[in-house]
């Protein structure tokens, strides 16, 4: 059965070795991969190689001139004709620079296919370049379409957060500083290293591709790369293994959603810090709107959810990375819901929620996360602390909370 995998990341020498290894380890694997640089002549162009070089090529017209349209509905056939024919063990699709995981994902979890891993290619030493770079992706040549607003720095930030697996280049530029913030950014990921030298499938020395020894218990795999009994021990490179472990979209989506999303939490390794500020009182919009510039710069990396006093129904989205904040609505807090509705809300969330529920505003929050080297902790929760409602503010109560003006209405486009 054909197994998919998806690589991905803007560091693309990194992701282009990460895809090259996987065609020398795994025996009857080949690499899918969208140039979506030549959209502006109103085409796409699709390669198929394998591990010798390119096995095919063609070409797809945008879909509503959009190029990431025309990826998605080239791309699902195609998977499709290499799972019929049987032959194809792996395909690992290679996504063009700026593509984000999440949606490749999700458009082939829903043909059917079988998702076994999706991995973001990381260098290391370019992680916080990367972040700090806000950019318009147009300005990078990067755009995946006329519309596309995008910021070098958020779109690798949502790229390294999504994929449960970083593939790491080796660098010579990386320091101690640079895998500190990479381990504070995506806590949860499994980091497993793309490897050097040789590339014919063997690894280190003599020994075997994981392949060539793994146990026959998967079906279909022993006729095709010769496997020994089914007693022998498997050696699976970790960056192979990661290719074949599993991805559950939901799970990933469910993560990534601002509601139940997967925090980093408290930390400081390596001249890197990562503080968790977490409080039960609205933000006074105008205070908060007036310090946004000062938050945005005060590190790297910072996400969560916030509770602004004049809608406090409403969750909203914090979203920073390269001294650009994206500001979203998320929706209703749990807490303003009637009871009715809750069944219609997904399970995770309502755990999520339960774990902090409050006897009296519920899930409603301050819940934001700051990562950067040389994080200032005191002056950014000073700065935090003197955005939120006063006392006197506070006792006022809801009513006069939603008379306060609405500084944030430009950002929500309202």
């Amino acid at each position: 059965m054909l197994s998919v995998a998806i690589v991905g990341g803007l560091h693309a020498d990194a992701r282009r070795a990460a895809v090259d290894r996987l065609l020398a380890e795994v025996p009857g694997s080949v690499a899918l991969h969208h140039d979506l640089a030549t959209a502006v002549r109103g085409t796409v162009v699709r390669t198929v190689r394998d591990r010798t070089g390119i096995v095919s090529a063609g070409e797809a017209s945008l879909v509503n001139d959009c190029a990431c349209c025309a990826l998605r509905e080239d791309l699902v056939p195609e998977l499709e004709r290499l799972a019929a024919d049987g032959l194809t063990r792996l395909a690992v699709v290679e996504l063009w620079d700026s593509v984000e995981p999440k949606a490749m994902a999700e458009v082939v979890a829903s043909a059917d296919l079988r998702l076994t891993g999706v991995i973001t290619a990381v260098d290391p030493a370019l992680v916080l370049p990367y972040l700090g770079n806000g950019d318009d992706l147009a300005e990078a040549g990067l755009a995946a379409a006329a519309t596309d607003q995008r910021t070098v720095a958020d779109t690798f930030a949502r790229q390294l957060e999504y994929a449960p697996v970083l593939a790491l280049a080796t660098s010579e530029d990386a320091d101690d500083e640079d895998r500190a913030l990479l381990a504070q950014l995506h806590p949860t990921a499994r980091q497993v290293p793309i490897g050097d030298g040789d590339l014919s499938g063997r690894g280190d020395g003599d020994r075997e591709s994981w392949f060539e020894r793994r146990p026959a218990e998967e079906p279909g795999l022993a006729g095709q790369a010769g496997l020994a009994s089914a007693d022998s021990e498997p050696r699976r490179s970790p960056l192979a293994e990661a290719a074949f472990g599993g991805f559950d979209v939901e799970a990933a989506a469910a993560a990534q959603h601002p509601a139940c999303a997967l925090l980093p939490a408290e930390a400081d390794e390596c001249g890197v810090s990562t503080l968790v500020w977490h409080r039960r009182r609205p933000f006074h919009p105008e205070r908060l709107y007036a310090a946004l510039e000062d938050l945005c710069c005060a590190a790297a990396r910072s996400r969560g959810r916030f509770w602004l006093a004049d809608r406090p129904d409403t969750l909203l989205h914090w979203d920073a990375a390269g001294g650009a904040l994206c500001v979203e609505n998320a929706g209703p807090w749990l807490a303003s819901l009637p009871d009715a509705a809750w069944e219609l809300v997904p399970p995770v969330r309502r755990a999520a929620a339960a774990l902090d529920w409050h006897p009296e505003h519920g899930d409603c929050c301050q819940h934001l996360v700051f990562t950067s080297p040389g994080l200032d902790r005191d002056g950014l929760e000073l700065l935090l602390e003197s955005c939120l409602l006063t006392d006197a503010e506070y006792a006022a109560g809801r009513t006069a909370w939603k008379q306060l003006p609405p500084a944030f209405d430009s950002l929500l486009e309202v």
